[in-house]
C-alpha cells in the first residue's frame, strides 16, 4: 500500500508499520487508521502518519527515553480495549511539539500512546496525573537525553 504522507511525500507502507485506532484520536477521532514511520538517521523520534489524510501526521517518542521518573498506570478501558495480556505486548510512545530552538520542544506526558502489538491496535490515553505536563519541556534538567536533530 502507498500512502502520501505529510513530511516524506509518497512512501509504500508495510502491513507492520500499520496501526488501527478504534477510538480514533483526541482531536481526530474519524482518523482510525496510521502508520508508524521511521526518521531516517534518527533513532529517537518517528512519525505517526494517518494513512487518509497526508496533513495529519504527529512527532512521537518514546518517553521512557526523554523523561526521568516516567509512570503511569493503563486504565481498565485501555486494557480491554486493546486487549492488553502481557507488559511485553506493549509499548509507549507520546506526541511531540517541535520548536526552534529544539530545546524548547514539548512531550505530552498526560496523553500517552499505546501500542499493542500482537493485534496492532492503539489507543491515545488520557491520564490525570497532575506530577507530569501536557507540555514538557524537552530541555529540562529531568530529561534522560538530547533528541537527535
Amino acid at each position: 500500500m502507498r500512502i502520501q504522507t505529510k513530511f516524506f511525500g509518497d512512501v509504500e507502507l508495510y502491513l507492520d508499520q500499520r496501526w488501527t485506532f478504534p477510538k480514533g484520536i483526541p482531536g481526530f477521532e474519524d482518523e482510525k487508521e496510521f502508520a508508524l514511520l521511521p526518521i531516517e538517521n534518527n533513532s529517537t523520534f518517528q512519525v505517526l502518519q494517518s494513512t487518509t489524510d497526508r496533513d495529519i501526521a504527529l512527532i512521537v517518542a518514546n518517553p521512557y527515553l526523554l523523561v526521568e521518573n516516567y509512570s503511569f498506570d493503563i486504565d481498565e478501558p485501555t486494557i480491554e480495549l486493546l486487549t492488553i495480556k502481557e507488559a511485553e505486548d506493549i509499548f509507549v510512545l507520546a506526541v511531540l511539539t517541535l520548536k526552534d530552538p529544539f530545546e524548547t520542544s514539548t512531550i505530552n506526558l498526560q496523553a500517552p500512546v499505546i501500542f499493542q502489538s500482537k493485534s496492532k491496535t492503539a489507543k491515545q490515553m488520557l491520564i490525570n496525573d497532575t506530577a507530569f505536563s501536557i507540555r514538557h519541556t524537552i530541555g529540562t534538567q529531568d530529561t534522560a537525553i538530547q533528541g537527535e536533530a
